[in-house]
């Protein structure tokens, strides 16, 4: 085998290889043997057929076999003589063997960049300043009453009216047949929540319990069904009886079926330091992004493109999924990837950067997932889950994930490493409303 290099960019590789005859003719000879044992030609017993027989049969159906296992035996050869480290899949090139003949073909890919860490202490980030105020408690402290708050029927007979919960049977009417879909029993409504047609909860106001009403209302001209698109429909309506939410009274005993607290002043207190607790996990993570996207700028490098279109497929499908989750057909997924392909483009590159880098330093700093490291992990996992411990490790030694828990360790050890040498400002969150409206 002979090999030599072209060198197509600062990245990019050109390896052509050169197979002598010898060894063409032998991985064309084991090809006729393999298929002397395994097929079955007329006047000949199987197994027994000559390989004259053989060769003259088959010669042209095997050619691609006999590149493809060349190019997958001698491939990884050359690439470990050339000390050559692909970024990705290669591309090749080749044209069918012949026997008695020599045997090329060319393999062009990107290579891992060298990277030199020019600069990783002294970084300067900003951090947010977590300030947990009253009103943040009031606001969790709403939530959870609306959370506990139960549902009871009005017995006084009285008219519908906004913030009423409306238990109603409908069906609606288009063009003089049934909409589809679009019938109903004890389907409870929240009116003024402007979760139905526009007009919809409007026309129940006033309604008392046990009426029937016909509604006429039309589809948004923006609907997400282009058959219904501006349609004029017709809803009759038969409201069974009105609901209202009680929320509990924010009283000493009912706190005490939250958890361990005796009182609303202990309560406040650790509902204040629970806040707390959450915001500074929200605001460690934000600081991770800023420190690993100063590394990604004080340390600039060339990147394989493959890497990056890799990345950015992987984000895309995952985008789709989320989309595909929450009721968007593929029309409307392809608008939503169009408009943001720049920035899953922009995403994709940073992953990469920052991903390259973190491997960098960890290898250079010992910073690496360690065996104990993932047992930790493990443990940690099956202690907040309260699954059992095997059934955990079961799951990460499924697929990839393994290997992303692993750089997950390693990801949080290099940031705490440079977190170390880093120059840290706290700052109000108003300081940081810029930065947060621009990645949103």
């Amino acid at each position: 085998m002979k090999t030599d290099i072209e060198n197509l960019s600062n990245l990019e590789r050109k390896l052509n290889i050169h197979i002598p005859a010898e060894q063409v003719n032998n991985e064309f000879s084991n090809a006729f043997k393999y298929l002397q044992k395994s097929v079955e030609v007329k006047g000949f017993r199987k197994g027994k057929t000559p390989i004259a027989t053989i060769r003259s049969l088959y010669t042209d159906k095997i050619k691609g076999d006999v590149a493809q296992n060349l190019v997958q035996n001698y491939y990884f050869k050359a690439l470990k003589e050339n000390d050559l480290n692909p970024a990705g899949m290669p591309d090749i090139d080749f044209k069918q063997p012949e026997e008695d003949k020599d045997f090329s073909f060319s393999a062009k890919f990107e290579v891992q960049p060298e990277i030199e860490i020019s600069k990783m202490e002294g970084l300067e980030v900003k951090k947010e300043k977590i300030d947990v105020t009253d009103e943040m408690v009031d606001k969790n402290i709403a939530q959870i009453l609306e959370n506990q708050a139960k549902m009871e029927d009005v017995v006084l007979i009285r008219d519908l009216k906004n913030g009423d919960f409306a238990d109603i049977d409908f069906k609606g009417m288009i063009d003089g047949e049934p909409l589809e879909n679009g019938a109903a029993k004890g389907h409870v409504l929240e009116i003024g929540s402007n979760s139905f047609i526009p007009g919809f909860e409007e026309g129940l106001v006033g309604m008392k319990p046990q009426e029937t009403k016909n509604i006429s209302v039309k589809f948004p001209d923006d609907y997400h069904v282009d058959a219904l698109k501006g349609k004029p429909v017709t809803f009759e309506v038969t409201l069974n009886k009105i609901q209202e939410k009680i929320k509990p009274e924010l009283n000493d005993e009912f706190v005490k079926g939250l958890g361990e607290h005796n009182t609303v002043d202990e309560f406040k207190a650790q509902l204040k330091k629970d806040i707390a607790d959450g915001e500074e996990k929200r605001a460690e993570q934000d600081l991770k992004n800023r420190l690993f996207k100063a590394l990604v700028a004080a340390n600039p490098f060339d990147v394989p493109e493959s890497m990056i279109k890799e990345q950015r497929k992987a984000l895309v499908e995952d985008f789709k999924q989320r989309m595909q989750s929450q009721g968007i057909g593929e029309q409307e997924f392809s608008a939503y990837e169009d408009k943001w392909m720049e920035d899953f483009s922009e995403t994709a590159d940073f992953m990469v950067r920052s991903a390259l880098l973190i491997q960098k330093i960890a290898k250079e700093n010992n910073l690496q997932a360690s065996p104990e490291d993932l047992e930790n992990k493990l443990q940690e996992f099956a202690s907040q889950t309260g699954l059992d411990l095997s059934k955990v490790k079961e799951f990460y030694q499924q697929g990839q994930q393994s290997a992303n828990l692993e750089f997950q360790i390693t990801e949080e050890k290099t940031f705490k490493f440079l977190l170390d040498k880093a120059k840290v400002t706290e700052v109000p969150a108003e300081d940081l409303k810029d930065e947060k409206d621009a990645q949103s």
